[in-house]
């Protein structure tokens, strides 16, 4: 008798999670000193919320970290007629010590949220490192009850381009071929083609790009490891990073990138992702041929027929 083999495993493994945890713990203690990208993420996600026209009995904030946006949500003044229940959700325990309200250890790739359970699902500069984006986006899809909302702030776009670009010519020079150092990221068309295959209703995107002025880039390397945002890629060198080849990637930072005050500029894109779990009730797009006016009429020109 013939055993029908297994399908091939065609998951890609970009990042290591297991090391991914580590930093975040490692980085929880003094995290409060490097966390503003996620305080002024957290900032512009509470402030989206306090204007959505709608409660939110049970929500959930996956990749909470210390609570940021219950913080920010706080400081809106968003009480419990708008959100009733909040549950800070991070891989990391440590990340969640200072985390007020509800807490709960979980990651992105296998949430433990029932089906149909949550009206909001938010995400604050977490999703990047995920390796499945898709599969992670379809679960909190399936998690959010109809015509619940989901709200997320990514890196991606240009994120630290100066960084990348800086260590890949320094990396070639000095040792003869490069390693991957700075994750890649998805743009802001990427991110809206992504909810609309996972399954999102009125998918939008749009980008804050936040410029952070540096005296020196190895500041940058302190602030990214201040964050836990060091390199967790699984095809990373795992050899330490020689000193002269730092040392010439931080020279080719600052002839590349310095600025005429003597700093150097470190990019971040901040994609904010929304997207509603389908519900009848939504706006839906007209039927092709269904319009009751004619576009040449409304611009007054005329029609040429091809």
């Amino acid at each position: 008798m013939m055993r029908a083999m297994p399908a091939p495993d065609t998951h890609m493994t970009i990042f290591d999670r297991t090391l991914l945890r580590q930093r975040r713990n490692r980085a929880a203690a003094g995290f409060g000193e490097f966390d503003f990208l996620v305080r002024r993420a957290a900032d512009d996600i509470a402030g989206r919320i306090a204007a959505a026209n709608r409660s939110f009995p049970v929500a959930a904030d996956l990749g909470a970290r210390g609570g940021s946006l219950a913080r920010a949500i706080a400081g809106e003044g968003i009480g419990a007629d708008k959100i009733g229940l909040l549950v800070s959700a991070d891989m990391s325990l440590s990340m969640l010590a200072e985390a007020p309200g509800p807490r709960m250890v979980a990651d992105e790739e296998a949430l433990p949220f029932a089906p149909a359970s949550l009206h909001l699902v938010t995400s604050i500069l977490s999703l990047h490192a995920a390796n499945d984006l898709p599969g992670a986006l379809i679960q909190i899809r399936r998690a959010l009850k109809p015509d619940g909302l989901f709200m997320a702030a990514i890196f991606g776009g240009e994120t630290l381009t100066e960084l990348r670009q800086s260590f890949a010519a320094a990396e070639i020079e000095m040792e003869g071929g490069l390693s991957p150092r700075v994750a890649p990221f998805a743009d802001l068309r990427d991110i809206g083609g992504l909810l609309q295959r996972a399954g999102f209703a009125l998918p939008v995107a749009d980008t804050d790009r936040v410029t952070v002025r540096y005296r020196n880039p190895i500041r940058l390397l302190a602030d990214l490891r201040g964050m836990g945002e060091t390199n967790v890629m699984t095809e990373r060198r795992r050899t330490p990073l020689r000193r002269a080849t730092l040392m010439r990637a931080m020279e080719i930072y600052r002839e590349k990138f310095g600025l005429p005050d003597g700093r150097v500029p470190a990019t971040f894109d901040i994609v904010i992702a929304t997207g509603w779990a389908p519900h009848e009730s939504q706006q839906k797009p007209l039927r092709p041929g269904s319009a009751e006016a004619r576009l040449a009429d409304a611009l007054g020109s005329t029609e040429r027929k091809a």
